[in-house]
């Protein structure tokens, strides 16, 4: 019986990574429909090649860096247990390979791939698992501090804050670096609007990401005996939430409410294991109108060019999911307890400081010493035919 639960609990992983892998079709296809169509090619390899670099960043030192485990041994000894840490791994470096997929939508149109790439190494590697060991695994005593402190440890489930938080608080670093794609804001004053290119590819690549997200939500469990309803049922409406909220915030824009359902999903990672449904419902509502607002003043008011709004979206909402479970979570809104809403604000905080601060210096010391951003001619002519010398729709550029 005990070799069936283990064998059921890899086929449930692995389900579980297959569904997060599938994800990142969906990181592709929002990025493809938002962009302008000469960095449409550019969107899907980015995402291709990031992901690539991940898995082999978290291989060699991510993993060993977050869980203290490697896989430098016999394949006799790694398929012990019919190779259960293997399919764990493959779970958690769909999780990992997310940050960059995210931080790719916000510096789409004008970042270099082969720096991009290298930066994705770093951020893999080192940055993303050195938060995750302290969240998930309780590396450095953290956890154990904020249990005594608080009376709880700190709460993600499934990545409100380790994953979502950490890749959009990268992602505003660096966006910072590489500054507004060139033309985006005149010295008048005046905004040069870029309307994304492909809706219909725009809301598949939602749709994609929503289906997966009930992978990555209620598969965080990581084995059958502790899978929840609760927490689909909680995706569910918190999804709900942040698509409704978005449609009427954002004045019945496309954009908007496809990027609302996702932002309610953002949100309720952090606590889908401890809230009631009534609770996801308000926080994804709360996290759809955060992003419309959020997106119109760092674009408009702001001037930050943040091309898919991963940090309103990712870096934003993902806060508010880490600090709401700490809220809903509670037993007098209905929660199961068992979280500090004080311990949520600390270990929140904490992601979002080495989130940025690792961004800053990770972009910051590629793009002086190497240059992350591309020469003018070169994205005015488009990331396609400048790196990868084709257009998505190539019988349209011949002359002949």
């Amino acid at each position: 019986m005990s070799q069936l639960a283990v064998s059921a609990n890899v086929l449930f992983l692995l389900l579980g990574a297959i569904l997060i892998l599938a994800m990142h079709a969906g990181f592709a296809f929002l990025e493809l429909g938002t962009v302008r169509k000469k960095n449409q090619v550019n969107a899907l390899v980015k995402i291709l090649a990031d992901f690539a670099v991940a898995v082999l960043a978290y291989f060699f030192v991510g993993f060993g860096v977050a869980y203290g485990v490697h896989f430098f041994h016999g394949a006799t000894v790694l398929a012990q247990d019919h190779g259960l840490e293997l399919t764990r791994f493959f779970f958690l470096v769909t999780f990992a390979a997310a940050v960059p997929a995210i931080v790719s939508g916000g510096i789409a149109e004008r970042a270099r791939l082969y720096p991009q790439m290298l930066a994705t190494a770093f951020i893999v590697a080192l940055l993303y698992p050195f938060f995750e060991g302290m969240a998930w695994n309780g590396n450095l005593g953290v956890q154990a501090w904020l249990t005594r402190l608080c009376g709880a440890p700190f709460h993600d489930f499934a990545g409100s804050v380790v994953v979502h938080a950490v890749g959009g608080w990268i992602a505003l670093a660096a966006v910072l670096w590489l500054g507004p794609r060139r033309g985006r804001y005149g010295n008048d004053g005046r905004i040069a609007a870029h309307p994304p290119s492909n809706i219909p590819f725009l809301a598949l690549g939602a749709w994609i990401l929503i289906v997966g997200w009930f992978g990555f939500n209620v598969m965080s469990a990581q084995s059958l005996d502790k899978i929840s309803g609760l927490v689909a049922l909680n995706s569910l409406m918190a999804m709900v939430g942040g698509t409704l909220a978005a449609l009427v915030a954002g004045r019945n824009d496309p954009g908007f409410m496809h990027n609302g359902a996702l932002a309610g999903l953002v949100a309720i990672c952090a606590g889908s294991d401890v809230v009631n449904p009534l609770g996801a419902l308000v926080i994804g509502g709360v996290a759809g109108t955060l992003f419309v607002y959020l997106f119109t003043l760092t674009q408009n008011r702001w001037h930050i060019d943040d091309v898919l709004g991963v940090w309103p979206l990712h870096g934003l909402c993902g806060t508010w999911g880490g600090v709401a479970a700490g809220i809903f979570g509670s037993r007098m809104l209905g929660g199961m307890g068992g979280v500090s809403f004080w311990a949520q604000i600390i270990g929140t905080l904490a992601g979002v400081i080495i989130a940025f601060a690792g961004g800053w210096v990770v972009y910051g010391a590629i793009h002086r010493l190497l240059g992350l951003r591309l020469g003018e001619e070169d994205e005015f002519a488009g990331a396609d035919l400048s790196i990868h010398k084709i257009s998505a729709t190539p019988e349209r550029g011949r002359l002949w």
